[in-house]
């Protein structure tokens, strides 16, 4: 019999619901103890207008009764979190790092949020942290998500996206093709939700982050989470995450200046005045002064996967987790 020593928390990502999991419950413990939570805005969760300038904060601060009753009934909790979650795990770290018993983090936002940075050090390539925010996304994608669009006609269709970016190219989903979609389309659509507001810029590709919305939570302008170095608490860290991913990359095809460097946005100013943002790169550096101030972390990157390794690998994330938990 397995037994776990820590419940677990999943935290799910942007444009998708705790459903986006069940890939991956298959393969865990039936006595395990997971609880996987919608976040604001997505499947089961509440519509609530979201606050962006406090960054990641609201989604938190909505999972902390959660993290604190697990806490208070079984110990430190194992967090994991994906892509915009693994930001969410980030923050609920900093807040609360005695109530973590280890962070996963799966293909995860960098520690500098999304676009707009040009270094290491998450360096802003223009003072109002021009191309990230709201205004980043394809509106396309934006209006056929609201309109729950099922096909695949649109190139910007949520099934052609899927398809295309949240595992590695070619990957079958097969019966999970149609519950994943699901927990694309339970995105709430609407001011104050998902994408957010932007603001015009003088600055490429001129527009900036706003104050409201999903996307803006993570643009750098409010969104730094590089200070879980500090921590007098670290917990250990493991990174997970596909070598295929063209998400979170250090050439993010959701990257406005690496779609600028491809020709398919006009205007671009160059790689000295804007240059794509080094999402892993960043992450790395951060894990690295994680590591040298008193924490530990291991990455571990899987061939031929892209944004989703508890999709595509479940089998494989599911025995990282055993690891993790101690069971």
């Amino acid at each position: 019999m397995h037994v776990t020593t820590s419940p677990v928390l999943l935290i799910h990502g942007n444009c998708s619901s705790s459903g986006f999991w069940a890939p991956l419950l298959r393969h865990l413990p039936s006595d395990w103890r997971v609880v996987a939570p919608d976040l604001r805005g997505y499947g089961d969760g509440p519509t609530l207008a979201i606050d962006a300038t406090r960054g990641v904060r609201d989604f938190a601060d909505d999972i902390v009764p959660v993290l604190s009753e697990l806490y208070e009934q079984s110990g430190p909790v194992v967090v994991v979190g994906h892509s915009l979650g693994g930001g969410v795990a980030m923050q609920l770290l900093l807040d609360h790092p005695e109530k973590v018993k280890a962070l996963v983090l799966e293909s995860p936002v960098s520690p500098y949020g999304f676009g707009g940075t040009r270094d290491l050090d998450g360096t802003p390539n223009a003072p109002d942290f021009a191309g990230s925010g709201g205004g980043s996304v394809n509106p396309d994608f934006v209006r056929l998500l609201a309109a729950k669009d099922r096909g695949t006609e649109a190139e910007a269709s949520p099934r052609n996206v899927m398809r295309a970016f949240y595992a590695a190219p070619g990957f079958d989903f097969g019966d999970d093709e149609e519950l994943l979609l699901d927990t694309m389309l339970s995105t709430v659509v609407a001011e104050g939700q998902y994408p957010g507001d932007g603001t015009a810029s003088e600055n490429w590709p001129g527009t900036a982050p706003g104050t409201r919305g999903v996307l803006n939570t993570i643009a750098p302008r409010w969104f730094n989470l590089s200070g879980i170095t500090e921590l007098p608490v670290k917990p250990p860290i493991v990174w997970i995450r596909g070598d295929q991913d063209a998400i979170v990359s250090d050439a993010s095809l959701f990257d406005l200046a690496q779609l600028g460097k491809l020709g398919l946005v006009p205007g671009w100013p160059g790689e000295d005045a804007c240059p794509p943002q080094p999402m892993v790169g960043q992450t790395r550096a951060v894990l690295q002064r994680y590591a040298e101030q008193g924490g530990t972390y291991r990455e571990v990157v899987y061939e031929g996967v892209g944004h989703s390794p508890h999709v595509e690998r479940p089998e494989d994330f599911a025995a990282v987790l055993g690891e993790v938990t101690g069971s």
